[in-house]
């Protein structure tokens, strides 16, 4: 026997015992339910109260309120050249309702496109107000002097906003405020002389002009509605005004929307494959998940129903400085009487948190289902990576009031529908083809509504990578 044999260097041992890739065929292997990444918090669908729409149809009654003009205005552009689409002038309220395309492509060949630096003053306080701007691309802010001489910032315009309409009207003899730069801006201006001049050969614009300046004005309150005739600190018995409510005559009415797919599973794999989890249990499962991710999708972003595209204009803000600031968020719950919650994109909520940490400020913080979120005024920031962030690297904000009973925004659904097997979700057999696949019609039914304009605001152009 040599040496290396006495001492077993280099010759394989046989084993002692069963190795374990031979006994895991005998075991039962302990497995867990299939994992999703798409999975997220969902807390718009959380928080909602949801509203039964019995027909499928939800209508909002309001009270008559007259149109205002205060839209934004769209622009084309070509190379470097910007232009203002022709029927977008109908958004300024001195042409609201005004229809003559050829006058209209007129004005619009008539704007001059100027650019700004940041810093630069577009118009100065006290100057005479002989123009009209259009802001196509940048931030302008509007610039005031406050009680005691030191400048205040009165409002941030962005892109579509405008500014100087009543100027068109002869109604402004000078501006009231300062409008500056706050970033390089694209803005398009219309003197006062050119459209004057433009009225004078357009026989429809005059009497357009002519019939708007006429026509009577009814009272209305702050909010555009229809006054309400009421006396008080009256004594004696002086003939106290008649009144009544009117109504808007065409409500908005919401029609559910709809988020399907057909789910196929093979009979073999459902009779076979079903131990220990049944294997249509887990495909169901996973489906619902997705569709309510598409349902939370579309509740944010959809053009009909969409909270970001339902907020009314006078609802909408601009970030002063880039970055979601605590003065943004402030301005945001003040106009409304009551904020139950905010919604951003993660990536916004850790922008905010940047600037709060930069100002020396900690939010406060509270528990919500089980999780801890950040608060601002009591007010908790819920995460939503629905909200979309744009190529530019800029989000938006939305806050909103909640409730029928508060006249804020509700979710709309309709429960008991065949085959239920969640709230206003149905999963419908289809029956089994020629190939042995078994279908599943999966539905979810949903919308949303804003039952008066002041229950959702939406801060807009927030920078998210400064």
């Amino acid at each position: 026997m040599t040496e290396s044999a006495q001492s077993g260097i280099g010759v394989e041992s046989s084993p002692l015992s069963l190795g374990t890739a031979a006994a895991r065929n005998l075991a039962t292997t302990t497995k867990s339910a299939p994992q999703m990444q798409g999975i997220s918090s969902r807390w718009l669908l959380r928080m909602l109260p949801w509203v039964q729409a019995s027909g499928g149809v939800y209508r909002v009654n309001r009270r008559l309120s007259y149109a205002v003009g205060d839209g934004r205005v769209s622009f084309s552009s070509v190379g470097s050249e910007v232009r203002v689409v022709a029927p977008e002038l109908c958004e300024l309220p001195l042409l609201r309702g005004f229809g003559d395309e050829g006058t209209l492509n007129a004005l619009a060949g008539r704007f001059v496109q100027q650019e700004f630096d940041a810093g630069d003053v577009i118009v100065e306080v006290g100057r005479p107000a002989d123009q009209v701007f259009l802001v196509a691309h940048g931030r302008v802010s509007r610039v005031g002097v406050g009680k005691y001489g030191d400048e205040i910032v009165l409002g941030v315009l962005a892109d579509g906003d405008y500014f100087g309409d009543r100027a068109l009207a002869g109604s402004q003899d000078t501006w009231d405020f300062t409008a500056r730069a706050a970033t390089h801006c694209t803005v398009l201006s219309l003197s006062r002389d050119d459209f004057d001049e433009l009225t004078e050969a357009s026989e429809e614009l005059r009497t357009h002009l002519e019939r708007l300046r006429a026509a009577p004005k009814p009272p209305r309150n702050r909010q555009g509605e229809a006054e309400i005739a009421l006396a008080s600190g009256h004594v004696g018995e002086p003939v106290l005004p008649g009144t009544f409510v009117d109504y808007e005559l065409s409500p908005r009415e919401y029609e559910l929307s709809v988020a399907q797919t057909v789910l196929q599973v093979h009979t073999r794999v459902a009779d076979l494959y079903n131990r220990p989890m049944d294997q249509l249990k887990e495909q169901l499962r996973l489906t619902i998940e997705a569709l309510r991710e598409r349902q939370e999708h579309e509740l944010v972003n959809n053009r009909e129903f969409g909270l970001l595209h339902n907020a009314d204009l006078k609802q909408r803000i601009h970030a002063r400085t880039g970055p979601p600031s605590p003065d943004d968020l402030d301005e945001l719950l003040s106009r409304r009487r009551k904020s139950h919650f905010f919604l951003a994109h993660p990536l916004t909520i850790a922008a905010f948190g940047r600037e709060c940490s930069r100002r020396g400020i900690h939010p406060d913080s509270a528990e919500m289902h089980g999780r801890s979120v950040t608060t601002w005024r009591g007010v908790p920031l819920l995460p939503c990576d629905k909200i979309p962030i744009t190529g530019g690297r800029t989000s938006s904000m939305l806050v909103m009031r909640t409730g029928a009973d508060d006249q804020g925004v509700i979710g709309l659904h309709q429960t008991g529908i065949p085959h239920e097997v969640e709230p206003s979700l149905s999963v419908r057999f289809m029956g089994i083809n020629d190939k042995a696949v078994i279908s599943y019609l999966v539905s979810a039914y949903y919308s949303a509504a804003v039952l008066v304009p002041d229950a959702l605001g939406v801060l807009e152009n927030i920078e998210i990578s400064r």
